[in-house]
Order: C-alpha cells, then sequence, then structure tokens
C-alpha cells in the first residue's frame, strides 16, 4: 500500500527529530531546529506533533516497532501472534540474541540517550517515557507468560521489568559508553534473562 502524502511527511519529521537527537543532543533538539532540520515551518511540524512530547512519543512508537519489526525479521517469531502459545528456550534465545544485535547500532542507542537525558529535565518527556517503557515491558511479559504461564500477576510484571532493565543497562555497555562489552558479558546476560523467563 503506498503511504500518503500526510504519512510520508510524518516519517520525514520523524527522521529529522531522530536525526536532531542523535547529532545534536538533547538540549538542541527543540521544535525549532526539528522544523528547521525538516525545512518546513515550526507550524507545520505542531500540526503533525503539537507538543515536543507528542513527537518523542512518536519518536520512541517507531523505535520500538522498527526493533520488534527487526525481531520478526531475523527470528520468524511474531509476539503479535501466537497467543498463549509455549515459547521454547531456543525461540527466547533468538529473541533476545536478535534484540542484542540491535544494540550494536551506537545511534539507536543515542537516540535512547538523548531522551532519558530530555526526561530528567522534561516531566512530560519523562511521562512519554513512562508509558513508553511499560509498553515495551508488556511485549516482555508476553514472552514470560508463554514461558511460565502459571505466574502471577505481580511475578509477571517483575520479571518483565527486571528484563526490561537488564537490557537497558546492556545497551549502554553494548554501545561502547562503559566499555564492558565482551563476548562473555553476553553469554552471562543470556543465562540470567534465560533463567528469569523458563524459571530454571
Amino acid at each position: 500500500m503506498t503511504p500518503t502524502k500526510g504519512e510520508l511527511r510524518r516519517i520525514a519529521l520523524l527522521d529529522a527529530a531522530e536525526h536532531v537527537l542523535v547529532t545534536s543532543g538533547n538540549a538542541n533538539a527543540t521544535m525549532r531546529n526539528i522544523a528547521a532540520a525538516s525545512d518546513v515551518r515550526i507550524g507545520h511540524l505542531q500540526h503533525y506533533f503539537p507538543t515536543r512530547s507528542d513527537l518523542m512519543q512518536a519518536v520512541l512508537e517507531r523505535v520500538l516497532q522498527r526493533s520488534l519489526a527487526w525481531m520478526r525479521e531475523t527470528t520468524g517469531i511474531d509476539l503479535d501472534v501466537g497467543g498463549d502459545a509455549p515459547i521454547s528456550r531456543v525461540q527466547t534465545a533468538l529473541i533476545f540474541a536478535s534484540m542484542m544485535q540491535q544494540q550494536n547500532e551506537p545511534t539507536t542507542v543515542r537516540l535512547y540517550v538523548e531522551i532519558w537525558a530530555m526526561a530528567a529535565s522534561d516531566a512530560e518527556i519523562a511521562t512519554v517515557l513512562r508509558d513508553f517503557y511499560a509498553h515495551y515491558s508488556g511485549y516482555v511479559e508476553v514472552i514470560v507468560h508463554r514461558a511460565q504461564p502459571g505466574l502471577e500477576a505481580s511475578a509477571l510484571q517483575a520479571k518483565a521489568n527486571s528484563i526490561v532493565a537488564l537490557f537497558e543497562g546492556a545497551a549502554i555497555v553494548s554501545a561502547g559508553f562503559a566499555g564492558l562489552r565482551s563476548e562473555g558479558t553476553d553469554i552471562v546476560l543470556l543465562d540470567a534473562i534465560q533463567h528469569l523467563i523458563h524459571g530454571s
């Protein structure tokens, strides 16, 4: 299906927002600068994204959808399909190997870092970030539930949140900011995640 002119414009605006964040940092990711990077008037940007928090919400949602699409493409596993069907250790290893591959892309990690920094001083962006992580953790809950269907809701959420926390920390390490990336670290991380998912 061919995208409409409006959809193409929206994609271009999101591309510009990501570019400004990654190349100029969160302090320069103003609506005015993003509009300038898109070669449009600020009013045109605000037609699609009335506020900066609306824009960051759309950026994060697109990053998550890209990540899920990459995972489907590289593993053949679609978390939106399959319902409560059991998930094996082999499948979860494939899922998390795919996610770890994505962490090798420094611009994606830089994008997250800049939005985290923005959220530290902007309550509306912080709300957007919390909603994003709730959505992200929801996908991880699907994985854990398919591995351990008998878990109570609170335990399921705790495990999913812990896996997200491990991965977000690993993203910083993987991008080279901390200089701690190693094959051995990846193996231990995957073992810890498998334990959380499968319970043994």
